[in-house]
C-alpha cells in the first residue's frame, strides 16, 4: 500500500475558468497606502507630508505655492515678527528648482513647533527660535507671533484637503491666508471666509512624528489609550516638547532646534 500523502485539491467543474492569484505591486497600490509604505522606509528626521490633522505635530515647515517662487512662513527673531520669505532667496545658480513638495527647511527660522492639548483638534504654532512665541490672530484678522502664552486666539484647526494641502482655521472660523498688501508686499492674514488659492499651504512634518501619530491611533482603536485619563502635562512634554520628554526652556530653543535638524545658523 502506498504511503505517499494525498495532496488536497480544490474541486473543479467543467467549463469553470481557472483563477490566477494576483500579486499586488507597488504600481497597483492606492496613493495613501503607497505613501505610507514609503514613509515607513524613510529616516526619522525625513520631512514628509501629513495625511491627517493628527499627524501635524512637532517641527513643521509651512510653504505657500506663490508665483513666481514659493514662499515659506518664517520668524524674524530680531524684529519679532512673521516674515513671508521666498524659498529661493539664497539660490545663486541657474539649476532647476525642486518641486514644491520636495522642499525642506534650510534655516531654523523656517521651522515652527506644533503643540497640541491632548485629545484636542486644535493646534498651536510656536516659533522654533527666539523666546518661543505663538502665532495668533485677533478678531480683525491680524496675524502675529508676539505672545508667549496660549489662549483662544493662538488656536488653529488644521484641515487636510483632498489634494494633500492644508488650511488653517482660527477661533473666529476664518482661514489663514497669504494676502497682498500695500506696495505689493505679501502678508499673512486670518480673515478669509473660504478656502481658495491663498488659503492653501503645503505642510511638511518629520517622519518620526507621523509614525508616532499612527501608533497612537492604533492604540486608541484597540482601546489601549483612554483619552479621558490622559495626563495633559506629561503627554505634551513627551510628544510635543523638544527633547523627547524633557522641557526645553526658551533660551535653549535655538540651539536645540539646530542640533535636531542639522540646519545652518539662523539669520539675524
Amino acid at each position: 500500500m502506498s504511503t505517499d500523502k494525498v495532496k488536497p485539491t480544490k474541486l473543479k467543474f467543467k467549463g469553470e475558468k481557472t483563477k490566477k492569484k494576483r500579486k499586488h505591486e507597488d504600481g497597483e497600490e492606492g496613493p495613501s497606502r503607497r505613501r505610507r509604505k514609503e514613509d515607513n522606509d524613510e529616516a526619522p528626521e525625513t520631512w514628509v507630508l501629513p495625511e491627517s490633522p493628527t499627524e501635524i505635530r512637532g517641527p513643521t515647515f509651512i510653504v505657500h505655492p506663490s508665483d513666481p517662487s514659493p514662499i515659506c512662513i518664517t520668524y524674524d527673531s530680531t524684529r519679532g515678527r512673521i516674515v513671508l520669505q521666498s524659498v529661493d532667496k539664497d539660490k545663486s545658480d541657474d539649476s532647476p528648482s525642486p518641486s514644491i513638495k520636495d522642499r525642506t527647511p534650510t534655516d531654523v527660522s523656517q521651522v515652527w513647533v506644533v503643540t497640541r492639548v491632548a485629545g484636542a483638534s486644535t493646534i498651536n504654532l510656536r516659533t522654533g527660535v527666539g523666546e518661543g512665541k505663538f502665532i495668533s490672530c485677533d478678531k480683525h484678522g491680524i496675524v502675529s507671533a508676539d505672545r508667549e502664552a496660549r489662549g483662544p486666539q493662538e488656536e488653529w484647526t488644521p484641515i487636510v484637503l483632498p489634494d494633500g494641502m492644508v488650511a488653517f482655521q482660527n477661533v473666529y472660523e476664518k482661514y489663514m491666508s497669504v494676502d497682498e498688501v500695500a506696495g505689493g508686499q505679501l502678508a499673512l492674514r486670518g480673515d478669509s471666509d473660504e478656502i481658495g488659492f491663498g488659503e492653501r499651504f503645503w505642510v511638511k512634518i518629520q517622519n518620526k512624528y507621523k509614525k508616532e501619530a499612527h501608533e497612537e491611533e492604533k492604540k486608541r482603536k484597540e482601546g489601549l489609550i483612554d483619552v479621558s485619563s490622559i495626563d495633559e502635562t506629561s503627554t505634551n512634554k513627551m510628544y510635543q516638547a523638544w527633547g523627547a520628554g524633557r522641557t526645553v526652556v526658551s533660551t535653549g530653543d535655538k540651539k536645540e532646534v539646530r542640533t535636531r535638524l542639522g540646519l545652518e545658523t539662523a539669520v539675524g
